[in-house]
């Protein structure tokens, strides 16, 4: 092979590399970046109850059920509900939030909750169903502060609101049988919802319909 035909080789190799390079550079222009997302963590009594309200609301992206504000590492159902540990049940929410505020998620929250009710929540009794807002930074923690005052001010409850917020420890994922238990286990969902007082605490609070 001559001298003159390596150089023609050498030439194609270059402009076929540019041309590649300048594709791969135009496809990543076309192609729109991540929309970035937050998480937020709530604990609200039986998180089986807490999860539908988040997953119909426009600009949440996935809810996960689990548990939160404990220490032990892997924490599950059995030994949360023991009552021994720190951990609540809880809910992570990841969002889109140019489509969806913390704040507005918050007013989602309060809905789904009795905020005075210190002991737990509705027939759910003990410290692993105690309300809890879990904030990541100092931004949220002022968001919730604004939110609970605001309820306070609402005239909406007699009582104190019991309502904690607290700094976000790791979340960790409850057991599948846990995920979306009102999609996977309607009907017993329905009747514990309802028998646990929670629907008609809501109808009479907040006007909801069933």
């Amino acid at each position: 092979m001559s001298k003159i035909d390596n150089m023609k080789r050498t030439f194609l190799a270059f402009i076929l590399g540019a041309l590649l390079a300048l594709i791969v550079d135009l496809a990543s222009a076309q192609s729109p970046s991540p929309t970035p997302t937050k998480t937020a963590v709530f604990a609200g009594g039986c998180f089986w109850c807490i999860q539908p309200a988040f997953d119909k609301a426009n600009g949440v992206i996935k809810t996960v059920v689990g548990y939160c504000g404990g220490t032990e590492p892997n924490p599950t159902y059995d030994l949360v509900t023991s009552e021994k540990t720190n951990y609540r049940e809880s809910i992570e929410i990841t969002y889109d939030p140019a489509k969806i505020s913390f704040d507005q998620l918050l007013d989602i929250y309060w809905r789904q909750i009795d905020p005075t009710q210190a002991d737990g929540q509705f027939t759910d009794i003990g410290p692993s169903y105690r309300a809890a807002i879990f904030y990541g930074d100092n931004a949220e923690k002022k968001i919730a502060e604004a939110s609970k005052e605001k309820l306070v001010h609402s005239a909406k409850f007699d009582k104190p609101i019991a309502t904690e917020i607290l700094p976000l420890k790791k979340f960790y994922r409850a057991e599948a049988y846990h995920q979306k238990y009102y999609q996977q286990n309607a009907e017993h969902f329905e009747a514990f919802e309802k028998g646990s007082g929670r629907v008609s605490f809501q109808e009479k609070t907040w006007n909801k319909s069933p």
